[in-house]
């Protein structure tokens, strides 16, 4: 294996970190001319929403989150007292807690999905057909799927 990578490998890897730069910058701007919550408070919601009732204990959340989310703890906090997440006693252990989605929350990640779709149609579908996208989709798959 090399140590130095080939110039085209590092013009893919610039690629790569300016398009989601790109992309991330659109949905956030997006979300914030709409009076709606940051990126990272959709990736805690959408997370929650798909464990349903039963919730997910916040190491869970982090793993699951699309971005890292180094102060989740601060950002849960921040989400309770907007009455988008609750948190509860869990059920396996005393000391520590679930975290579940509110109705308030449900509706804020609904009203949320509303823009981020949009900002996934205009920086992706506007731009790939769909066999270009599978494409894309199994090329970045080898990045984190090994």
């Amino acid at each position: 294996m090399s140590i130095k990578p080939e110039e085209y490998v590092v013009d893919a890897w610039i690629a790569l970190l300016r398009a989601k730069e790109h992309s991330l910058n659109f949905v956030e701007k997006s979300f914030k001319e709409n009076g709606l919550p940051p990126f990272f408070w959709y990736d805690v919601l959408w997370e929650l929403d798909k464990a349903g009732e039963k919730g997910l204990r916040p190491f869970e959340i982090e793993q699951g989150m699309l971005l890292p989310q180094y102060g989740l703890s601060r950002l849960l906090a921040r989400m309770e007292k907007a009455d988008y997440v609750e948190r509860v006693p869990s059920p396996n252990d005393g000391r520590g807690h679930q975290v579940i989605i509110t109705k308030l929350g449900k509706e804020v990640r609904q009203d949320m999905w509303k823009v981020y779709a949009k900002g996934i149609q205009s920086t992706i579908g506007e731009n790939f057909n769909e066999d270009e996208c599978r494409t894309i989709q199994t090329l970045l798959t080898r990045l984190y799927r090994r």
